[in-house]
């Protein structure tokens, strides 16, 4: 399978990517959540969705990975950033806005845009943004931005924020694994190997806990876009667990309710995770919303 890697310079920014797929094919842009890098993307679930016909393209956000890290901005205190009392060193619209520069770098006018966790929150933003750059929207295990929905269960966050600070990549890899023993899946099962594999690459890639900072900060101070949302005319598919613990499924049935004609598939047993079980449902069902996507762009042609 044709794969390729490099670096594109896009709003004042460098941003690392790869690509998957026949060039010729129409393009499927993959947005990954909060310090989480593009390899957290399964290469098999890229390799179904190249096989349902897209030309796959997975990035690293800023400040995570390859792509540009902003140690200029420094690093938020921690105890601010989660009660929301600090302003953030950039927000989920700069974020959406590298990503329509990074489309533009790649020479696409629009691609499909698939979104996990806080990369739902920027394919939201790119979508109110930069609403000709998206010809159909798949929002994974996210939220609108309110408040009032997508919460967390009680104590997961104190939990996860009295985590042991992480010395070594040994350490790393610990850290990773307790925190999707937390959030993952109930109902699947725990594939620790490979969740280590996945965690010593991320770690050898760029490992920066100043990075995630930014990134939550980014997170914690956006705004409900649930009014913005109801302006949408693009295809648009949800798709939640119903024991997600960390962005609970309130956030996403309120997505898909305030999305015009929007899709709302939701998965008993799943946590916050990608469970491989899943993997061939997600491409099916991503692979039908583009599917509309492109019918209405050939449509308005």
């Amino acid at each position: 399978m044709h794969r390729d890697s490099g670096t594109v310079q896009a709003n004042g920014i460098q941003i690392s990517c790869e690509s998957l797929g026949d060039p010729s094919d129409p393009p499927l842009l993959l947005i990954m959540g909060l310090g989480a890098q593009m390899i957290a993307w399964p290469d098999e679930l890229c390799e179904l969705l190249v096989g349902q016909g897209y030309f796959v393209v997975r990035f690293d956000n800023r400040d995570a990975g390859l792509s540009s890290h902003l140690a200029k901005l420094g690093a938020p205190s921690p105890a601010p950033v989660f009660t929301r009392r600090s302003r953030p060193p950039y927000t989920i619209d700069d974020m959406a806005d590298d990503t329509a520069a990074l489309l533009q770098g790649l020479g696409f006018d629009s691609a499909h845009v698939v979104g996990a966790s806080m990369g739902g929150f920027i394919a939201q933003a790119l979508a109110l943004r930069h609403r000709d750059r998206v010809r159909s929207l798949s929002l994974l295990m996210t939220s609108t931005g309110s408040r009032l929905v997508g919460h967390p269960r009680a104590r997961l966050i104190a939990r996860l924020a009295r985590r042991r600070p992480v010395l070594d990549r040994p350490a790393a890899i610990d850290a990773t694994v307790g925190t999707f023993r937390l959030i993952g899946s109930p109902g699947y099962p725990f594939d620790e190997a490979r969740l280590r594999e996945l965690a010593g690459r991320s770690y050898d890639r760029a490992y920066d806990p100043a990075g995630v900072l930014r990134q939550m900060a980014a997170v914690t101070a956006q705004s409900d876009r649930t009014r913005q949302l109801r302006t949408l005319r693009t295809p648009t598919l949800v798709l939640h667990g119903m024991d997600d613990p960390l962005v609970g499924v309130s956030g996403g049935r309120a997505l898909a309710r305030a999305i015009p004609g929007a899709v709302f598939i939701g998965f008993p047993g799943m946590g916050h995770d990608l469970p491989q079980a899943l993997w061939p449902r997600f491409a099916e069902a991503i692979a039908v919303t583009a599917a509309l996507g492109e019918a209405r762009r050939s449509a308005q042609r």
